[in-house]
């Protein structure tokens, strides 16, 4: 039987292993436009409102050797903000942050197996702030009762996810922050922040524990040589005070390189101030990034020419490295000031600082068939060339000031459910 050279082409690259931004070229015609995560189950149930198990959304990976399979990520858990200051309700305190394993078939995703994840003890997580000292950010968290809810050591507000090339996971998050290490089974293999008291004892710069609370490192990425972890904070640092950064278009890029410990830090410029801003990063080479922007908009007919929902294609190389060789508490100093307060391109290049350089890649707004309808874009995964996947935070399907409430779109009247776009680019990435 003679096979058509097309179907050649699809056995060759099935049988492709990951190890450039060329192997990512797999055929996407059997993608859908998007599919949904309908089947969440039952987390908990406050006052007749259902919060569900989804919250898989704010990072996304996709299997290398199964390319209809995609890990997702939750953060900490359902909670919504208090009315007192600084502080969140948490509909189950004893959820574990943990890592779903989705099949795609047809338009549904399938939750196939979960990883929860674990100390080096085996003991589950927590989703609950840190103590002073190990990456507290001045939250409090309370239960449905109003009553503190005692920090963890142990707590991580999970964000951002990498995968390695031998099948283990790293997760960065907005608490520490902290890049966790964990095996394919979700056991803590290291724990590396700014403080030192991680399982191992490594660190990255102290300047990034003055990332603002709930706005830490959003997005991990590990580049296609799996020598090093590249992570972005989601938000200018509180570097030296919220006071001082306001109007802030800087953020801040890690390059931790595994082996050795070392690392360097890059500035990112958002595009607009006071923005939710930098959702996730994903590696096309060891040089060349993917970033999602985004503002807390929900997307409608009506706004969605203002709504921000975009992806950057992003290169470090020839950006300036401002990491600070004494690693003082408010990173390398110009002229007195910090990087966050520079503000922007222009003073940041009279103190002699390069940006990365970024180019717009695909807007959520014009670049998708349908109205993409949530507040929350994510995660990133590069499918192809010509291809790529967004995935939503869902929130667990609830939001709400004290009082919970379903997360409802405003589009369509139904509640937020866990989606992955997947999103045709204009023009190849490579």
């Amino acid at each position: 039987m003679t096979i058509p050279l097309r179907s050649c082409l699809k056995i060759l690259l099935a049988g492709c292993v990951i190890s450039s931004c060329t192997d990512h070229d797999f055929p996407s015609e059997n993608y859908p436009d998007k599919a949904e995560a309908s089947n969440a189950a039952l987390l908990a149930e406050v006052s007749g409102v259902k919060v569900y198990n989804g919250g898989f959304g704010s990072a996304i990976v996709q299997d290398p050797n199964d390319r209809m399979a995609f890990y997702l990520l939750t953060d900490r858990g359902p909670n919504i903000d208090g009315t007192v200051a600084n502080s969140k309700v948490f509909a189950s305190p004893g959820f574990v942050p943990q890592i779903g394993k989705f099949r795609l078939i047809g338009d549904q995703l399938v939750l196939e197996k979960t990883i929860k994840l674990k100390n080096e003890n085996g003991v589950d997580l927590t989703g609950l702030p840190n103590p002073a000292g190990f990456g507290f950010s001045g939250e409090t968290a309370l239960d449905m009762m109003g009553n503190i809810l005692p920090n963890s050591v142990d707590g991580l507000d999970s964000e951002g996810l990498a995968m390695a090339q031998d099948g283990t996971f790293w997760v960065s998050d907005e608490y520490g922050p902290h890049l966790v290490h964990f095996d394919a089974m979700g056991n803590t293999i290291e724990r590396i922040n700014p403080f030192g008291n991680g399982k191992g004892g490594r660190t990255i710069p102290l300047v990034f524990a003055k990332r603002r609370p709930n706005r830490g490192m959003e997005g991990l990425a590990i580049t296609p040589d799996g020598k090093t972890l590249v992570g972005i904070m989601q938000f200018p640092l509180y570097n030296p005070s919220s006071a001082a950064i306001a109007g802030s278009l800087v953020t801040r890029i890690l390059a931790y390189d595994i082996a050795s410990g070392k690392s360097k830090e890059y500035v990112y410029l958002i595009e607009k101030a006071n923005l939710q801003a930098n959702s996730e990063i994903a590696a096309i080479s060891n040089t060349t990034f993917l970033v999602l922007e985004r503002d807390g908009e929900y997307a409608t007919n009506a706004n969605k020419s203002t709504v921000v929902k975009k992806v950057y294609k992003i290169d470090i190389a020839g950006a300036t490295d401002i990491s600070d060789p004494a690693n003082t508490a408010s990173g390398k100093l110009y002229a007195g000031l910090t990087v966050e307060q520079l503000k922007d391109a222009a003073t940041l290049s009279t103190n002699g600082i390069v940006p990365v350089k970024k180019m717009l890649v695909a807007d959520l707004m014009t670049d998708i068939p349908s109205l993409y309808p949530h507040d929350k874009a994510e995660g990133i995964a590069i499918i192809n060339s010509t291809t790529i996947a967004i995935a939503n935070d869902d929130d667990f399907g609830v939001v709400g000031l004290g009082t919970y409430a379903p997360k409802i779109l405003p589009s369509t009247g139904a509640v937020d459910r866990n989606t992955i776009y997947f999103v045709k680019l204009k023009q190849p990435l490579w």
